[in-house]
């Protein structure tokens, strides 16, 4: 059924009563009606070709209160299909068939903007009513609202902005009145947005809010950088008025927000860096199709792997993790991913498989029966212990888990002929100062090893380095908000404690990068930007929780950890890097002259006293194999 019926008969009369127009323009006559049979041959025949266009390309099934340039795009070349088709048909009786019939040559072309203005001036007026009437209505609504309408600026005048601002004037009961925008552009300055000034520039703001009474600030810049964001902040909070932001980028490519959800400012915000410009095309090219195999798949790191790879539809996706929980919930959450994207039409039913495994990397035979039953043509290696202090308790897990069982993958990958192996590795393997940082070391020579094993061409295995990724489990960052919502204190080691940051979006995203890149034997290390006080974080977090540090929640200093660094590193001393064609990733040119001799030995001896429980022997033992190493 028609759902514009209204319009198609406003298309016909006004079609025919264009017909009559273009005679009257082309003869420059008001009566015409010698020429009737002309111009109902003319109007006849363009009627029934635009309708039919029109019926086929589902124009009568739009919603024409909302319609975009791309609907009038499509009306318009429907009508000039209808109208070109119509005078061909027209001319071609009236010269062949019915010579009596008058059709000047020249009429289908002034009948074209006739034609035009005839089905387009319709849907035009009625959208500006319906728009005039719902801005009538929202006037009304906010009048009634009186003081629950709470006064706003946007800050960011691009695209963002632009939707912001229509969102808010059509949902009144966001309770929202925007009063303009500022941006930082000059050439913005002074222009007009859905009918809302840009006020000035973002360093206006406190004049701004203290001119106008605003009570909020909406930060509508997505790819804006930490740096900014915290200066917006800033000014916004310094003058009194709340700030809101919309999504960042890479909660809006993951697809959980959508650019018109606002919410309160994060910690993940102000640390926000420049959005990864990433070969997408590389990285379908490497996963899509490929039975792809994540360790660790229900971590923090491993489970964001795993969403992106179904992203790029590969044939099989082996999800392998030893929590039972967290692999439940990431199986279920991909498979819920898996569906909107079939239903989308994204993938088809042969593609993206899921398997989720529950097994030890320490197991061989599991890890061999695995690598024997599914076959997999590129590994991300994302399962480790990672808690540092955990690990300075817990020597052997660390050997164990860490050390040996990258060895028994790498080693059942090399035996299955793997494509392409990257590992997850730490800034804390550079020269180690803990338990953890060592076994990560050690971890990366395995792999290094098994890269250069090969006789004429290395194996494309590689390791990628980076360092803290906010919101993981164990983060500082989830530690100090629990310590804020119990009243504090928050505690943090040393005044001059430094750390990396880095969102897990975007870590995944240069782990992909450089799986592309990978050729054999390379350690990528991922530009982790400026490094952040956590003295700062820790103040940062309580002032967004609406607290003060000091007034509200104390700030305690426990002092530096055993093993623990006041500053991290990237590189070793005797690592040559350089830049790679991203330039957020660098490459370790040297990494294999690095591998010391008698490896294998080493990583025995190592495992028999960790079998043993003897965590004096781990830390000598590390210390001949890691000369860099400087173990308390």
């Amino acid at each position: 059924m028609l759902r514009n019926r209204y319009f198609l008969l406003a298309d016909a009369l006004l079609l025919l009563l264009g017909a009559f127009a273009t005679y009257m323009l082309r003869l420059d006559r008001v009566n015409v009606s010698d020429y009737l049979s002309g111009i109902l041959l003319l109007g006849g025949s363009t009627v029934v070709a635009t309708i039919g266009i029109f019926y086929k390309t589902n124009v009568y099934g739009r919603m024409w209160r909302y319609a975009a340039t791309e609907d009038m795009l499509l009306l318009t070349i429907g009508t000039a299909s209808g109208v070109l088709l119509g005078g061909c048909v027209s001319l071609i009786i009236a010269n062949f068939v019915f010579p009596d019939i008058v059709v000047p040559r020249s009429a289908p072309f002034i009948y074209l903007v006739l034609a035009i203005w005839a089905t387009a001036g319709p849907r035009l007026l009625f959208r500006s009513a319906s728009k005039f009437s719902v801005q009538q209505q929202r006037r009304r609504s906010l009048q009634n609202r009186g003081a629950e309408s709470v006064p706003a600026l946007i800050v960011g005048a691009g695209d963002a902005g632009a939707m912001i601002a229509r969102e808010i004037s059509q949902n009144p009961q966001m309770g929202l009145h925007v009063l303009g925008f500022v941006d930082d552009n000059p050439a913005k300055q002074g222009v007009r947005i859905y009918g809302l000034p840009v006020l000035g520039k973002s360093a206006d703001l406190p004049r701004l809010v203290a001119k106008f009474g605003i009570e909020q600030t909406i930060i509508a810049m997505p790819t804006a950088s930490g740096k900014v964001l915290r200066q917006v902040m800033q000014w916004s909070e310094q003058s009194g008025a709340r700030a809101r932001i919309i999504p960042g980028i890479y909660e809006i490519l993951d697809g959980k927000v959508n650019v018109s959800q606002l919410r309160n400012i994060q910690i993940e915000d102000l640390l926000r860096r420049e959005p990864v410009v990433t070969d997408t095309a590389g990285v379908q090219q490497l996963l899509r199709g490929k039975r792809v195999l994540v360790t660790g798949g229900g971590g923090s790191i491993g489970s964001e792997l795993c969403r992106q790879i179904l992203r790029c539809q590969p044939e099989h996706l082996i999800v392998f993790g030893h929590g039972e929980n967290s692999v439940f919930e990431i199986e279920n959450e991909l498979n819920d991913l898996r569906a909107k994207m079939l239903k989308s039409g994204l993938l088809d039913p042969s593609q993206a498989k899921i398997s989720a495994i529950i097994g030890d990397l320490r197991h061989a035979n599991r890890v061999n029966a695995l690598m024997g039953e599914y076959r997999p043509q590129v590994i991300f290696h994302a399962a480790a212990h990672k808690h540092v202090p955990l690990m300075e308790r817990n020597a052997p897990e660390a050997i164990t888990n860490n050390v040996i069982g990258t060895q028994m993958l790498v080693n059942a990958a090399v035996a299955h002929d793997v494509e392409k192996f990257v590992m997850i590795s730490s800034d804390k393997a550079v020269n180690p100062t803990t338990i953890m940082g060592a076994s990560k070391r050690i971890a990366e020579m395995v792999v290094m090893q098994a890269a250069n094993q090969r006789a004429g061409k290395k194996r494309a295995f590689s390791a990628v380095r980076f360092g803290n990724v906010l919101g993981s489990r164990g983060s500082v960052v989830l530690t100090f908000r629990k310590q804020i919502a119990a009243g504090g204190p928050v505690t943090v080691t040393h005044p001059d404690m430094e750390r990396f940051f880095m969102t897990i979006p975007e870590a995944v995203q240069l782990v992909l990068q450089a799986g592309v890149m990978g050729q054999g034997g390379e350690i990528f290390v991922l530009d982790m930007g400026e490094p952040v006080k956590i003295l700062d974080l820790a103040r940062t977090l309580i002032e967004l929780s609406g607290l003060q540090p000091g007034r509200d929640i104390d700030i305690a200093f426990t002092g530096i950890r055993p093993g623990e660094k006041l500053y991290e590193e990237l590189f070793l001393s005797h690592e040559n890097y350089e830049r790679t064609r991203h330039e957020k990733i660098f490459i370790a040119t040297n990494s294999e002259a690095n591998i010391p001799a008698g490896l294998n030995e080493a990583i025995i001896a190592l495992t028999a006293v960790a079998e043993r429980n003897d965590s004096a022997a781990i830390r000598k033992q590390m210390g001949e194999l890691i000369p860099e190493m400087s173990l308390n």
